[in-house]
């Protein structure tokens, strides 16, 4: 693919959205949660699992620790027992008491609305941050940034940096996507991600972006129409 200019990329992101808006039109955060501090808590709690295993998890947890003050005080050794099962426990243990502790002293109980407050608190950084402000609260602030979105970013050739980079595709994607849609491409992103541009095996031939895609069949597939013989 010749070089892409920077107005060039930008017109192909802005297709890619609207492609996208229609064909998830439900696209959303895929952790369950009904207030802010539930949704920080089962951020934490999704680093390194999936959201599914999370949502069974939080479940029991939510219904255990109601208020910011039960998180606080909990038992860490038993607190460890009841999210073993979604991985590197004794860190999420010592993030989400220590944020709720953080949370009792210093803000009143309540999450901050503030990227600079969020930051200040145990096991938070810019992507739970982002996944804090953008959807409990509705501020976007940047583009939350996990593995399908910088998988889709570089497939898509939206971004120069590597996958490994999530810092520079942020700033990439929050630079070709309107402010307001800032937190709704990343979910736009997951959800192609998910269920058709898979990490082993993208289904090219059902992509909707296909056309806009640099990368579009060249994962040992063929286009439609074309023979192998």
């Amino acid at each position: 693919m010749p070089t892409e200019s920077a107005a060039s990329r930008g017109k192909r992101a802005g297709k890619i959205i609207d492609i996208l808006k229609a064909r998830y039109p439900d696209a959303a955060c895929s952790l369950d949660f009904q207030d802010p501090l539930q949704l920080l808590v089962a951020t934490i709690l999704s680093a390194q699992c999936t959201d599914q295993r999370v949502n069974i998890v939080t479940k029991d947890l939510f219904a255990r620790y109601t208020t910011v003050e039960a998180y606080a005080k909990a038992d860490p050794k038993k607190f460890e027992g009841e999210i073993r099962s979604t991985g590197f426990f004794r860190n999420k243990t010592k993030s989400i008491l220590g944020a709720a502790r953080k949370l009792v002293d210093e803000f009143g109980g309540q999450v901050p609305r503030t990227m600079e407050e969020l930051l200040t608190l145990p096991g938070v950084a810019r992507k739970t941050a982002n996944v804090v402000l953008g959807n409990a609260f509705g501020i976007n602030e940047g583009v939350v940034v996990d593995t399908h979105v910088s998988r889709l970013a570089v497939r898509l050739k939206l971004t120069d940096a590597p996958k490994e980079r999530a810092d520079k595709i942020e700033q990439d994607l929050m630079a070709l996507a309107p402010r307001d849609d800032w937190a709704l491409f990343a979910h736009l992103l997951v959800f192609h991600g998910r269920n058709t541009c898979m990490a082993r095996k993208p289904d090219c031939a059902g992509c909707p972006v296909q056309k806009l895609c640099p990368s579009a069949f060249t994962f040992g597939q063929e286009p439609p129409g074309k023979s192998k013989g």
